[in-house]
């Protein structure tokens, strides 16, 4: 479950996209508000808050890009654009608009999810888990203080490496973590190439699928992320 108390605004004229995503982010514990257009969004942030807008670039009347550069002449608040263009020009000419963050269509919505986590992560003080605190997901639950791992009621044999890198994902499920943040929590870890190789070894460990990892994520562009139930 997401923070939520994070009240997203979500602007896109693709009908069956805008509700799709109304009906995902709100099950992943979200407030959602949705504008038709960027017409329809002005009038929706003169009277309401939000905490981050998900902006659709191609858009009739008012460009996604235009509507992103004029509000960030009069506030901070975060954008995520989504486009259907994906050509390095085109990432540079979002992220220059103010923007901060740009992902590409198709995408899958739980990387959105962690893409909307990354930025609100930047913004406010992440929540975390404390030390004693059991993170369960799937048929295994991990004890942080322990470093223990089991699947069910077998404990499953971790690596002082590999412990470490779980118990950092494990504080802050749901969120991304960069190499370098996981390196400063992770003692035991010393480099880069390090991180992608205890990842490697402990999905061969969690997952069904470990080419398709479904609860230890790759966050393209950022870094790994724990994803629970």
């Amino acid at each position: 479950m997401q923070d939520d108390t994070a009240h997203l605004l979500v602007i896109d004229d693709d009908t069956r996209l805008r509700d799709l995503l109304q009906r995902y982010l709100s099950e992943q514990g979200f407030r959602v508000t949705t504008a038709t257009d960027a017409a329809d969004a002005r009038a929706k942030l003169r009277s309401l808050t939000f905490d981050l807008l998900v902006v659709d670039i191609m858009m009739p009347g008012e460009s996604g890009l235009s509507l992103t550069r004029t509000l960030r002449e009069q506030s901070e608040v975060p954008i995520l654009l989504l486009t259907a263009m994906s050509e390095a020009g085109d990432r540079i000419e979002g992220l220059s608009s103010g923007a901060d963050d740009y992902l590409s269509k198709p995408f899958e919505p739980q990387e959105l999810v962690l893409r909307i986590n990354a930025i609100l992560r930047r913004i406010r003080p992440p929540l975390e888990i404390g030390a004693d605190h059991c993170v369960s997901f799937g048929q295994f639950s991990f004890d942080p203080q322990r470093e223990e791992l089991r699947r069910g009621t077998d404990a499953v044999r971790l690596t002082a490496a590999e412990a470490s890198l779980l118990k950092a994902l494990a504080r802050r499920p749901g969120n991304a973590l960069s190499r370098d943040e996981l390196i400063a929590e992770s003692p035991v870890i010393a480099n880069l190439r390090t991180v992608d190789v205890q990842m490697a070894r402990l999905r061969r460990k969690i997952e069904d699928n470990p080419r398709f990892p479904r609860y230890l994520q790759t966050v393209r562009g950022i870094g790994y992320a724990l994803m629970l139930d």
